[in-house]
């Protein structure tokens, strides 16, 4: 009994942890695609457009993330 509940609680944790640093992952990368649209957006070629378009495909679905993570963390603080 104590060895299945020590290791339910490991894992609980574990899972916890793993879904924090996919989070900061996550922010660390959207901010790091923003910053990279914004460099592309100041230069004017037609390379630097369709890159500047390109990235829109990663931007897209990490604001959506982040949106969901926002999300998450407002419902836990009001619990």
């Amino acid at each position: 009994m104590v060895s299945t509940v020590t290791t339910s609680t490991v894992v609980t944790v574990t899972s916890v942890a793993i879904a924090g640093s996919l989070a900061l992952i996550g922010i660390c990368t959207l901010l790091a695609l923003l910053i990279q649209k914004e460099l592309t957006t100041a230069v004017e070629s037609r390379f630097a457009r369709a890159f500047s378009q390109a990235l829109n495909i990663g931007i897209v679905p990490l604001l959506i993330v982040f949106a969901l993570i926002v999300a998450v963390k407002i419902a836990e603080v009001l619990q």
